[in-house]
Order: structure tokens, then C-alpha cells, then sequence
């Protein structure tokens, strides 16, 4: 009887220990009762409410309210203005948001838009009305995560990072954060759709959730059934219901190490402007197919020049990753580390290459504002009715079309007619032709002689600071 007893008690405690540990549910699995008390009370106690407050410089007052996606830590923006010009205040509330703990030591992951443009980050703890000023290691504008960190006397509780790797559509999710100021608030729902990609927010395709997300959610994890972050809330879509938006974890966990360490991501960097080609226009470089990428030019003293790298090359493996097109290229590269060496499986003039280039550090640049003032001008008009007219450079068109100085002169366009090839073919009152077929031009009368009948005309032109292939259709 003792032992009968004995293995009834094990097996009680056994029971009740399953009855509250979390583990993520299997397909067709049922639900415990009890799984989302068992989330909350392990999760919110690592999850965070983030304020922010900005020292008044000047009587100026942001709005980001300007996209059909919210921002989700908007809704607390002071724009009324206060008080009059008499008064002594010295900071206003700028937002809210949520983060969650990594560290026992007091990392926090969170969005860059909830810290973006604040003097002063408070964070409070589950269950704690003390608030602590949160020191920024690290963000990034274009992931949209932040890492900061504060310091307390104790070891905090933390969030367990899991993957995204194998997400489906359909399995149950949790979404921690502080709505509208309601703090260590949790919703459910499932996931609803995944590698969704909403370029004006994120460089990253999102996690889409059902599970209920509104403004001060930005930041605050989005977790399984076993208690494992899976995301990271960011956005929602103003223009419906039960539509909301998470950064996938394995995402953040590659930058997240950068910017603890660094302060910034420091992506690769190749330093070549890139096309894509269709099949048709595949057969004018000899290549079997338009997978891949082509180098339209490559900038002087950058790592591609120092690899070998030179226009008219067709880039179509980055480490033995095959490329379909010039964004996947790029997505490679810039979420490669600056300073790792990158291999490359080139195509040049038919001809199979492979090329070792050691990353850069991708530059910060400010995009030049195209300017589309009409102008009219008299020039040498493209033959095969082509639709353009063009110019040898001089200051005057390089002062009217605002052009770079360049190193050689280089033929103009100054006018392309309407509904003509080169209007299809994407061309622009100055652009700077450097190429036509592939060739050099430095002259009105080279492009002349190098634009071809019957044929697609290949022209590499520079527009601001992009280098550009068009493709000229002759019309019959």
C-alpha cells in the first residue's frame, strides 16, 4: 500500500506541475483552461511600461499621424500648446509605449519610434510605481527596434527569446503592452498571416496578428503558447479591425546583439548601383536567364572596386544564397556584418567568376530631392524616333538641372516627349549618359552613333546619385 501511495503522489504532483508549466500547443492539441493565466503571470512581470518626455526648446510640437499606419505611441503627444509664454515648464509628454526585459541586469528591447526624439525615458516595472530613467545603448531607424537599459539593485525577470522560424498561420499568440496608458494589458488571438511586407514601415516582413494591438503596444512582445517571444509589436492598420503588426524575433536577435554593442547596426556595404533584367532584355548580356542582379556602375575606392567588381557584371550567388533580383542583393548585403568577407558567383561577359569582397560599413547618406521643373531646350534629337533630345554638358545645363560636377563630360538629356520609347523606357529631363550598348559616350554625336535599329538600345544613365539602366524599344 506505502508504494502504491507513493507513485499515486508522484503522480499527482506530476499532474499539477503539467497543469501549470507552458509549452507551445501541438496541431490539434486541446488548450488548457488555464494557459493565458499561466502567460500572464509569466510574462508580465518582465514586461515593461515605457514613458518619454522631450525638454521644450521651442513652442513646436510633432505630429506623426500623416500615414494610414499609426505610430502606436502617438495618441500622447501634447500638441494644444499649453500654457502661455510666461510659463516654467521645462519638459511635456512626448509618448508611450512598452518594452520587455532580456537581461537580469536591465536590458529592455523596445521600438525605436516609441524613444525616437525623447530627452527622457522612464520605465516601470510590473507591480512597482518607481519609475527609472532608462539610459539608450542602441537604435535603429530602419528595423524599428531599440535596445536601453536600466539599472536597479536587484536581478530582474526576464522574457525568453524563442523563434520565428516556424510560425504558422492559424496558431494561438499573446500580445503584451500598455494601451492607451492601461498598463500590463494582454490580448489573444492568432497568428493571421506571416513575411508580410509593408515597406513604408519596416525593412522587415512583419508577423500579421488578430490578437488586439492599439497605441502605447509598440515595443511589448508578442509571445506562443509556451511563453516565448515571437515577435515584437510595432504597428497596427488604422483602416481596420483586428490587424495588427509584429517584428519576427529571429529579426530582432540579429540586431539586437549589434546594437548593444555598437550603439548601431553596422550593415555591409558593396558600393554598386544595381538593375534588374527580364529574359528579353537577359539575351543583350549573353546570360541564360534574369535571376540575379547586374551591376550598373561601381563607386571608386569601395569594396567592390577593390574585389574586382565592374559594371555590366551579373551578380547570381551572395555565399552560395542564389539571388532572384537586386532587393534580395541588397537585403543580403545589408544584413551582413560590416567587415565579414562575402563570396560572389559573378557572370561576366558569359563568363563564369567567383570574387571574394570584404564588406564595408554602409555609409549614411541623405537622398537629393529630384527636382521636376519643366524645361525646355533646344538639342540633338535622338534618332529612330526615340523620343529624347540630348546635350553636350556644359555649367549652364549643370547649374539648371542642378547636376553633380563630373570627372567627364557626359551627354544631357534635356527633353523627352511624352508616350515616346524613351518616356516608356523611364528617361528624365537630366539624365547624364554614361553608356549607350554597353559602351562610353562622352559626346552628342557617340550617342548618335551608338544607338541601334531594330534592336532594345541599353542606355546606363546617372540620375542624382543613382546609376540607372534604361531599355529603348525602337518604334517600327
Amino acid at each position: 500500500m506505502k508504494i502504491i501511495f507513493y507513485s499515486l503522489t508522484i503522480f499527482l504532483l506530476s499532474c499539477s506541475f503539467q497543469a501549470h508549466s507552458l509549452e507551445k500547443l501541438k496541431p490539434g492539441q486541446p488548450m488548457p483552461h488555464d494557459l493565458f493565466i499561466n502567460l500572464a503571470k509569466k510574462l508580465n512581470p518582465a514586461v515593461v511600461n515605457i514613458s518619454t518626455a522631450q525638454e521644450i526648446k521651442q513652442r513646436k510640437y510633432r505630429s506623426h499621424n500623416n500615414h494610414p499606419y499609426f505610430d502606436l505611441f502617438d495618441l500622447y503627444f501634447n500638441q494644444r500648446g499649453g500654457g502661455g509664454f510666461g510659463q516654467n515648464q521645462r519638459q511635456r509628454p512626448a509618448g508611450q509605449g512598452t518594452g520587455f526585459i532580456i537581461s537580469k541586469e536591465g536590458l529592455i528591447i523596445t521600438n525605436n519610434h516609441v524613444i525616437e526624439g525623447a530627452d527622457i525615458i522612464n520605465v516601470q516595472l510590473s507591480g512597482n510605481k518607481k519609475k527609472y530613467e532608462a539610459e539608450v545603448l542602441g537604435r535603429d531607424k530602419r528595423t524599428d527596434i531599440a535596445i536601453i537599459k536600466i539599472k536597479t539593485n536587484y536581478n530582474l525577470p526576464t522574457a525568453k527569446l524563442g523563434t520565428s522560424s516556424n510560425l504558422k498561420v492559424g496558431e494561438w499568440v499573446a500580445a503584451f503592452g500598455n494601451p492607451y496608458g492601461h498598463t500590463h494589458s494582454m490580448s489573444k488571438g492568432i497568428i493571421s498571416a506571416i513575411g508580410r511586407q509593408i515597406d513604408e514601415l519596416n525593412s522587415l516582413p512583419f508577423v500579421q496578428t488578430d490578437a488586439s494591438i492599439n497605441p502605447g503596444n509598440s515595443g511589448g512582445p508578442l509571445v506562443n503558447t509556451a511563453g516565448e517571444v515571437i515577435g515584437v509589436n510595432t504597428a497596427i492598420d488604422a483602416r481596420a479591425q483586428g490587424i495588427g503588426f509584429a517584428i519576427p524575433i529571429d529579426d530582432v536577435k540579429k540586431v539586437a546583439d549589434q546594437l548593444e554593442r555598437y550603439g548601431r547596426i553596422k550593415r555591409g556595404f558593396l558600393g554598386v548601383s544595381l538593375a534588374d533584367i527580364s529574359n528579353e532584355q537577359a539575351l543583350s548580356f549573353n546570360l541564360d536567364g534574369s535571376n540575379g542582379s547586374l551591376i550598373t556602375s561601381v563607386s571608386p575606392n569601395s569594396p567592390a572596386k577593390k574585389a574586382g567588381l565592374k559594371s555590366y557584371d551579373f551578380i547570381t550567388h551572395y555565399n552560395n544564397k542564389k539571388i532572384k533580383d537586386s532587393g534580395d542583393l541588397v537585403k543580403s548585403v545589408r544584413d551582413s556584418v560590416a567587415g565579414k568577407k562575402a563570396k560572389l558567383k559573378i557572370l561576366r561577359n558569359g563568363k563564369k567568376k567567383t570574387l571574394t569582397v570584404t564588406l564595408g560599413e554602409h555609409p549614411d547618406s541623405k537622398k537629393i530631392v529630384k527636382n521636376n521643373t519643366k524645361r525646355t531646350y533646344n538639342g540633338q534629337k535622338a534618332p529612330f524616333k526615340l523620343g529624347f533630345y540630348f546635350k553636350n554638358y556644359n555649367k549652364t545645363l549643370a547649374q539648371q538641372f542642378n547636376l553633380a560636377p563630373l570627372r567627364k563630360p557626359r551627354p544631357v538629356i534635356i527633353e523627352v516627349k511624352p508616350g515616346s520609347p524613351a518616356s516608356k523606357a523611364g528617361l528624365y529631363p537630366g539624365d547624364v549618359i554614361l553608356d549607350v550598348n554597353k559602351s562610353p559616350v562622352y559626346k552628342s554625336t557617340d550617342v548618335i552613333r551608338k544607338l541601334k535599329q531594330n534592336k532594345i538600345n541599353i542606355l546606363r544613365i546617372l540620375r542624382y546619385d543613382e546609376i540607372l539602366l534604361a531599355y529603348l524599344s525602337v518604334n517600327n
